[in-house]
């Protein structure tokens, strides 16, 4: 029996969920940490003995290019405080060799599985720790608001329970390894064109219920740290922001770590910068895009007692969670240098078990869209095209990898990994032909054209068609990417793909399709094509990605992934879309959010919109079925059968319909399992949901709508509460 608690009941109707007994760390991972208090205590002695120039160096960077690190602050090498360093990024460790390549974040949402997340957390900060970085600039906690925005793959979809609960055990598993975990963007940063300067204009309700909830659990992971982002708020720079700092995050829901900014994305003046909360101002200095406000910090502060008292409080909160984790003592020393080669010392964070992990995540997030006819698991086909260029080794060496050839294992930006140890569609093709005894003959068109894939997939049993979609970061440095600034400029496969999957499937009955991609695609004009037989979304699967999809189409792994958003029949249907052009020389846009809670399901549901695939969804290569559902008080009991001959993992989903004064949208996203079943077998769930009440937060009067469900819109069962 599982128990998960579902729910925080929040202000006019959210409920925020809570995830509890999940995972259990093995030994090893655990290391020892004290309390808030405890180590505010210690930071506080020694920030007490610091002289207001030491202080200014521990509050602001040591430049873009100053550091071994992607930022470090001025240690004060005479009280044992390190150039405390933070490195990127949501996937793994950035900038570095020898260490791996993790799924992504947008993967890590879709396996719904928190042992899964939270073991990916643990090795990430395994690897940091190993290396000798402090903190881990993740996880990212961003809600996909427009389904091309450019860096969603980093995060974890576009539901604020799933984000929160991702986010939550991604937390807890790299701060169970000593590394602090900073969450972000702090908030509502939802595209790349216009990100230094736009506005994100939120009413107050869908600012609390979608874009800050997420961090409400990553408060009750005890997080060590916050970034703000680079956008304003509401016409407010969010990293010189009072109302949302001091006021919502470290107010409102009693945050105890520090604030730091993203890389140059302070504008203000230093006085009202510190006073609206921002602790640490990276990466230190100026560049055109901005910062270098804590600067002079020292000596304004020592002009302005006000100023210096809260200087001494930044240097705590920075300090606090280094003391926390424990990482003033055995912490391992900086190993690497990520402005070049030197002070590299190559300490192989690497293992087998942590490949073994990528691996299976990768495995567990691919989405199963169709399968005609039980297509899928192959057997010993005689012959097999694979074609497209995403079937190839990526390509490697380009900056912060903004540029696309060869298989998509993860977007472009600072967000990014090393490519060092991918292993490619069609060398793990040819991996598992050689182990099955060369039984299949493999015909290869790794690349996009036309001609070459038809001639490829003419004649033989069946066609692996690879096809992508890829974005990233939008900024200096940062180049576009076949006229991709970061965001998408549309929702198609890229490179003609589609284009050249409906060629094959005109001369190949057996057209299997596979899609690597950082979000939503547009799917409409094939989907259905009665030569297309099984169709598999794969997403950003990390280094092991050929080897994970081998184990997909041959039936080793049974596949559970499931979407962590909506895939559309036209990109209209959408509530929201990136602001690609504001017209004129206008650069610093209002973006009003208009939808409110209306985003991706939501939306859909409210206007009664059929998608193409909806959040949730996700075929097995077995059947479950759901019965007996007793809904008693606070408690909602179910069982699910695996009603098929294999055995496979199902993703039970819990919704709650709110009272219709509430003025919520149909339903929403309060609880998910990743439950394995034999074939035949049987088990019966308990979720909890309780009532607490903080603040502002109420519950509404009214009756509650349960579902239980497969998909959101695949629900199996209902009751009421």
């Amino acid at each position: 029996m599982f128990n998960v608690a579902l729910g925080h009941w929040l202000v006019l109707a959210l409920a925020l969920g809570h995830a509890q007994g999940f995972v259990t760390l093995h030994a090893q991972y655990r290391y020892p940490t004290g309390s808030w208090t405890d180590a505010r205590a210690l930071a506080t002695s020694v920030v007490k003995n610091m002289t207001a120039d030491e202080m200014g160096g521990v509050v602001s960077g040591k430049g873009q290019f100053g550091g071994r690190c992607v930022g470090n602050i001025h240690g004060v090498s005479r009280l044992s405080v390190p150039d405390i360093c933070y490195s990127d990024g949501p996937a793994g460790l950035r900038a570095v060799d020898l260490v791996s390549a993790f799924p992504s974040g947008i993967n890590a949402a879709a396996t719904f599985n928190r042992d899964l997340i939270r073991r990916r957390g643990v090795a990430i900060g395994e690897e940091f720790r190993v290396k000798g970085a402090h903190a881990y600039l993740g996880p990212a906690l961003d809600i996909m608001r427009a389904p091309n925005a450019g860096r969603a793959w980093e995060a974890f979809g576009a539901d604020e329970y799933l984000t929160g609960e991702a986010g939550y055990e991604t937390i807890m598993g790299v701060q169970s390894t000593g590394v602090q975990a900073v969450a972000k963007h702090l908030t509502a940063y939802i595209q790349e064109h216009y990100r230094f300067w736009m506005s994100s204009d939120v009413d107050d309700r869908t600012l609390q219920e979608i874009y800050i909830s997420p961090y409400i659990r990553a408060i009750e992971a005890d997080v060590a740290g916050i970034m703000c982002s680079y956008n304003k708020l509401n016409g407010t720079y969010t990293c010189a922001h009072p109302a949302l700092m001091n006021g919502i995050v470290r107010g409102q829901y009693k945050f105890p770590g520090f604030f730091v900014s993203d890389w140059f994305a302070t504008h203000d003046a230093v006085y009202d910068t510190a006073m609206a909360g921002l602790d640490l101002e990276m990466p230190g200095g100026w560049l055109i895009l901005g910062g270098g406000t804590y600067d002079s910090i020292s000596s304004a502060a020592q002009k302005n007692a006000t100023l210096l008292a809260r200087l001494q409080e930044m240097c705590i909160n920075i300090l606090t969670p280094y003391y926390k984790l424990g990482q003033d003592s055995g912490f391992p020393a900086l190993s690497f240098n990520v402005q070049g080669s030197g002070d590299n010392s190559h300490v192989n964070a690497r293992s087998d078990a942590h490949t073994s992990l990528i691996r299976e995540i990768a495995d567990a997030s691919a989405i199963l869209l169709k399968n005609s006819n039980n297509t899928l698991p192959l057997g010993l086909p005689a012959s097999i095209a694979i074609i497209g260029e995403d079937g190839k080794p990526p390509k490697n060496g380009c900056d912060l990898n903004a540029c696309l050839d060869g298989t998509e294992v993860v977007g472009w930006g600072s967000g990014t990994t090393i490519l060092d140890y991918v292993v490619d569609p069609a060398a793990a093709l040819r991996q598992r032909v050689v182990a099955q005894g060369n039984k299949t003959i493999i015909t290869e068109s790794l690349s996009n054209d036309v001609n070459a894939g038809v001639a490829a997939a003419t004649g033989k049993a069946a066609a692996l068609v690879l096809c992508q979609a890829y974005s990233g970061e939008y900024g200096v440095g940062l180049t576009q990417v076949d006229g991709n600034w970061g965001d998408r400029e549309n929702l198609d496969l890229w490179r003609k793909c589609g284009s050249l999957i409906e060629a094959v499937s005109k001369v190949n009955k057996n057209t299997i399709v596979v899609i690597h991609t950082v979000g939503p695609v547009n799917t409409a004009s094939w989907i259905n094509f009665a030569n297309i037989t099984a169709v598999i979304l794969a997403g950003l699967p990390g280094e092991q990605t050929g080897p994970s999809l081998m184990d997909v189409l041959y039936g080793d792994v049974n596949p559970s992934g499931r979407l962590p958003y909506t895939l559309a029949k036209q990109e209209a249907d959408f509530p929201a879309h990136v602001l690609l052009s504001a017209g004129g020389l206008e650069m610093a846009p209002h973006i009003t959010f208009t939808e409110g809670l209306l985003v991706d399901y939501k939306h859909f549901d409210k206007n009664n919109i059929a998608p193409q695939f909806e959040f949730g969804f996700g075929l097995s290569y077995t059947t479950f079925s759901y019965a007996n559902l007793t809904v008693s008080g606070t408690t909602v009991s179910f069982s699910i059968t695996n009603t098929g001959s294999r055995a496979g993992t199902e993703i039970p989903q819990l919704y709650l319909g709110f009272p219709t004064a509430a003025g919520e949208p149909p339903k929403l996203l309060r609880g998910f399992d990743a439950v394995k079943l034999s074939a035949s077998e049987t088990k019966r769930f308990e979720h909890s949901i309780w009532d607490v009440v903080s603040q502002s937060w109420k519950r509404p009067a009214g009756t509650f709508s349960v579902y239980i469900g497969a998909s959101s819109r695949d629900i199996r069962l209902t009751g009421s509460l």
